[in-house]
């Protein structure tokens, strides 16, 4: 997996490019002289944050030391977000604070409710689950099961979907 790859989740809930200006331009304040715009490895750790990862879950994901990442983020990142005129002036020093910050100023995006809310109605009604047969031989056991799941169409009537009868083999 890429490195543009990985936390690509971020880019569902989250309203990135606006971010990625609004912090581009905290990083101006903080630091006249650097480099415009955010980098590529700000970027990349500012998805993870916004996956809900800690410093040291991003570290090791990417395979890096955590105290560096832990380091770079509170060099970077947190001073950008202290900044940020629609993030509250409180401390950042946490990660687990960011994410609540950056819902606070409305860079969540709203689809994800939707998706959810969508995802809510396409759950089963009836779950059916029946095991046909059981068998036990050795060090091998055999279930054979039928499952038989009612999923809520958009005119309210019931479509059912038989996801299959095939026989399964546990060992």
């Amino acid at each position: 997996m890429s490195k543009d790859e990985m936390f690509a989740e971020a880019a569902n809930n989250w309203d990135l490019e606006r971010l990625y200006r609004d912090l581009a331009e905290a990083k101006q304040k903080c630091s006249p002289r650097a480099r415009k715009g955010l980098t590529e490895r700000e970027k990349l750790y500012l998805r993870g944050l916004l996956c809900g990862c800690s410093p040291a879950e991003i570290a090791r994901k990417l395979l890096q030391s955590p105290k560096g990442v832990e380091v770079y983020v509170c060099k970077t990142l947190y001073q950008y977000f202290k900044r940020m005129p629609d993030v509250p002036n409180e401390k950042v020093g946490n990660w687990r604070n960011i994410n609540n910050f950056l819902e606070g100023a409305g860079y969540k995006s709203q689809t994800k409710s939707s998706v959810k809310s969508k995802l809510n109605y396409s759950l089963p009604l009836e779950p059916l689950v029946k095991i046909v047969n059981l068998g036990v031989e050795q060090h091998t056991i055999s279930i054979d099961i039928n499952i038989r799941l009612a999923f809520p169409s958009d005119s309210e009537s019931q479509r059912t979907e038989d996801m299959g009868d095939s026989d399964r083999t546990i060992n």
